[in-house]
């Protein structure tokens, strides 16, 4: 059996969740950022680290754009996107000097952020901590769950939106879990239809059921289904707390459901 890593600056973080795709656009940093809302709205810590290096959205969509990365004794600071101080952020967003400015790095320069992240960011105690990672299976992603690996991270939250087109690029992400040794937990599919807010008829804009069907081939939990929603599209834009402001929303009780099969799916922490 593979033996731990020194804990470190990971040392107080219970349970490490990599969010995946094989796509892109499939909305991953929504599910990241989400998951870690709902997991704070059932009373835990969450921490979201943000390794889509040419891509890093989610500092927009917890309106933390242009906040400011600190040093301590033990490394970095992650920013916090609450007063409470129960949901934290690390992302490379915060590292450049422009918004807008291109992060045009060889693989050997990201792998190396990736795993100063992991074991640079000063995290404290954290129930989750939420690991948003780019589109593909490149060296990102073998950088990433390598880096993790010591850590023996809960497993791997697999989105993907109904096409065939995109089922068809993420069973190549199921593919890379397994060879890998990363536990899938579920897949879950976004942009699963658009429910008119007047009569309330669901369309299937992206056809239907095909995250379900990658599930049920491949032998892992399905999760759910999100439909496309422009309240949770405003919320990610102008950087609010969907779970909390919009629960009469279609979205709301397929997020809230995923939260809690995660929650449902997390082993009792020994003591």
């Amino acid at each position: 059996m593979e033996a731990a890593a020194e804990p470190g600056n990971l040392a107080g973080v219970q349970h490490i969740i990599l969010v995946l795709s094989g796509k892109g656009g499939v909305g991953k940093s929504t599910i990241s950022t989400q998951l870690a809302l709902a997991l704070r709205h059932a009373g835990k810590k969450v921490g979201i680290l943000d390794v889509d290096l040419c891509g890093p959205s989610i500092p927009r969509m917890l309106q933390s754009q242009g906040r400011a990365v600190h040093q301590c004794d033990s490394g970095w600071v992650p920013v916090f996107v609450d007063q409470e101080q129960s949901v934290s952020l690390m992302s490379v967003g915060f590292l450049l000097e422009k918004p807008d400015e291109a992060v045009v790095w060889r693989g050997p320069k990201k792998n190396a952020l990736i795993k100063q992240f992991v074991s640079d960011v000063a995290w404290g105690e954290l129930d989750y901590l939420v690991v948003d990672t780019p589109p593909g299976t490149s060296d990102e992603h073998m950088a990433t769950v390598e880096a993790l690996r010591p850590y023996r991270p809960l497993g791997a939250l697999v989105v993907t939106t109904p096409q065939a087109v995109s089922v068809g690029d993420v069973r190549r992400e199921l593919t890379f879990c397994r060879k890998t040794g990363l536990r899938v937990m579920g897949v879950v599919e976004n942009m699963s239809g658009f429910t008119c807010p007047h009569c309330m008829e669901c369309t299937s804009i992206f056809s239907s059921g095909g995250g379900e069907e990658l599930a049920r081939h491949a032998g892992v939990p399905f999760l759910g289904s999100v439909p496309l929603d422009p309240e949770l599209t405003r919320s990610l834009e102008e950087g609010r707390d969907f779970i909390q402001e919009f629960p009469k929303s279609p979205a709301f009780p397929a997020l809230t459901s995923i939260a809690q099969k995660i929650l449902d799916a997390t082993p009792a922490c020994l003591s």
